[in-house]
This record gives structure tokens, sequence and C-alpha cells, in this order.
């Protein structure tokens, strides 16, 4: 007799789910669009009082920061002090300056750059470092009012307006969302209040992150479609904060992404700490014989470098 979609569906879920692999922060670089959009130029809009303190420049060791100006700048007059041995030697050409630590630099690190427009402005700034920020293009306007720079301000305002709105409207939809309150729930390891029971668990550590990972199914007819995986990470690293990039749930065999719930609780694991991932995702949206019976879940942490990837097939259905 043939098998109904909503059949296979829930045997899906009830059936424990094979978890196939697991990779640490090592492993090969995520794909593009399973992280985070790519790094915006940075608008400084200067003040004209004097006693303003100069704008600081966050680099990293290997990366090229470029400052961008309405003119010109002079070559002779544009420089960074106290460069040798820690820095490229400036370039400077047209409008643009380009700053190139040969390595990272520590957070007490302050380098003076002094840039001079052939108009004869003298713009200073505080080159130093402040993980993970790193400023990869500055634009800098140094007259606030003039047309340009009140262009690009009202431009990033109105921008800023769209995002709040889409997240105030994602939040809405969340405070209703069965799938969020699960994982809310989960990420505060309150499994017993959820429809869930534990199906499989296992143990990952590497480069100082113990991860132990669990794939949680129904334990009844309440959330029969739905599924969830909990990350419980420990970060043993003495001195580095463990935090969230990205996260993407996918279909094996296209890369399609599909819709989850997601919860960490705290939102950043500090060193010695544990901190909780919950992603929870409801079944009706996957179709199995399509998808190649398989779903893929990444974790992304800071820096873009994946941290954990599991992939879940339901058992063989009779």
């Amino acid at each position: 007799m043939t098998t109904s979609v909503a059949d296979r569906l829930q045997k899906a879920a009830l059936f424990a789910l094979l978890l196939m692999s697991v990779s640490a922060e090592a492993q090969e670089p995520p794909c593009p669009s399973s992280l985070s959009e790519s790094p915006r130029p940075k608008s400084v809009y200067l003040s004209k009082n004097p006693k303003e303190e100069a704008t600081e420049l966050y680099v990293a060791g290997g990366v090229a920061t470029t400052l961008r100006f309405p003119t010109a700048s002079d070559p002779t007059r544009t420089k960074l002090l106290g460069w040798e041995g820690r820095f490229e030697p400036l370039l400077v050409g047209g409008r643009s300056v380009v700053v190139v630590p040969l390595r990272d630099l520590a957070p007490e690190d302050r380098f003076i750059l002094l840039v001079t427009l052939l108009d004869g402005t003298e713009i200073p700034f505080t080159v130093t470092s402040a993980k993970p920020q790193v400023d990869s293009q500055v634009d800098v306007y140094p007259d606030p009012e003039a047309p340009d720079a009140v262009r690009q301000a009202l431009a990033e305002k109105r921008k800023e307006v769209r995002t709040l709105r889409a997240e105030n409207h994602q939040k809405r939809e969340e405070e209703t969302s069965v799938e969020h309150a699960l994982a809310a729930l989960l990420a505060q390891n309150e499994i017993a209040m959820t429809p869930f029971k534990e199906a499989q668990k296992w143990l990952q550590i590497e480069n100082e992150i113990e991860i132990a990972v669990s794939v949680l199914v129904p334990k009844g007819k309440v959330a029969q479609r739905k599924v969830a995986v909990v990350f419980t990470m420990k970060n043993k690293d003495p001195v580095r904060p463990w935090t969230l990039q990205a996260a993407r749930l996918s279909t094996w065999t296209t890369r399609e992404s599909r819709p989850f719930a997601l919860r960490m609780t705290p939102s950043a694991i500090a060193p010695g700490s544990t901190g909780r991932i919950a992603m929870v995702t409801d079944l009706a949206s996957f179709d199995s014989n399509r998808d190649g019976d398989r779903l893929v879940v990444e974790i992304f942490r800071d820096g873009g470098l994946r941290q954990a990837y599991v992939e879940l097939m339901p058992q063989e259905r009779r």
C-alpha cells in the first residue's frame, strides 16, 4: 500500500535520526550563503569641534583597511607614526589611504595616523584593535553638512529604519511561534517542559571547545513533525569568548535553506563557561524524497569558521 506524505513525515520525526558527523572549527570554510553578509563600508562623519577625540580605526593583521576621502590626500604629509616593523608602508593614492598591519595588534596598541588632504585639512585617526571588529573600508566625510555626506547619512538612516521594521516584524512572529518557544525552553535546558525526548547524543572536543550534541524527537503526538538539535558548548579557551555568527539548516542535495527557530543562552560564552544553542524545525517543510533524505545543520562561530556540522537522516522506512 502506498504510504501518504503525512505518514512519511510522521515516521521521519518518530524514528531515531542518524547523526552522520560533526566537524570542528578547523574544518573546511563555510559556504558564503551560510554566513552573515559581507562587511559593509563604515561611514565616519567628522566633527568640527577641535576637542573631539580622534576617530578609532580597528585593524587586523594582514587585512587591508582602506580609507576613502572626498578629495585627494597629500602623500608627503600623510603619516603613520611608529609604523616600522608593525605595518606595511602606508599606501596613499588619490582619495584613498590604505593601512595594512603585518600582524594582529594587542588591544592596548595605539598608533597615530595623520591624513592631510591637498587643501591642508588634517584628519587624525587612532589605529588599534578590537576583535572581532575590523574596518575594511572607511568612508570619511570631513564636512558632515556637505551634500555627499548628507545624502549618505540619509541613505543609512533609511536603511536602518527598514532593518528595524523587519526586526520588529520578525520578533512579533517569533512571539507567537511554537518552534521559537520550544527552542527557548531547550536553550534553558528545560527538556522536561517540552514534548521532546533525547534520541541520540555524542561529545566532540576540539580546539578548546567541548560540544555535546543532542538530537531530540517527539515523545508523543503533540509535536509529531518537529525535531530539535541542541548544542551544549563549554568554552575551554582561557581568553577568548565564544560567540555565534550564523546557523544554517539546509537540504543535502540542493543546499536549499529550510526554516528553523533558534535560541542561544547566553549570547556569548565566556572562557570556562557553558552555553546552549537550540534549533527546532518542523519537518512539514521537508520533502525527504525530493531532498535526498537528509537535512544538514551547520553552526558558525565568530570569524566565519564552521564549529559544528550535523547530518540528519530518518531511518529507512518500510
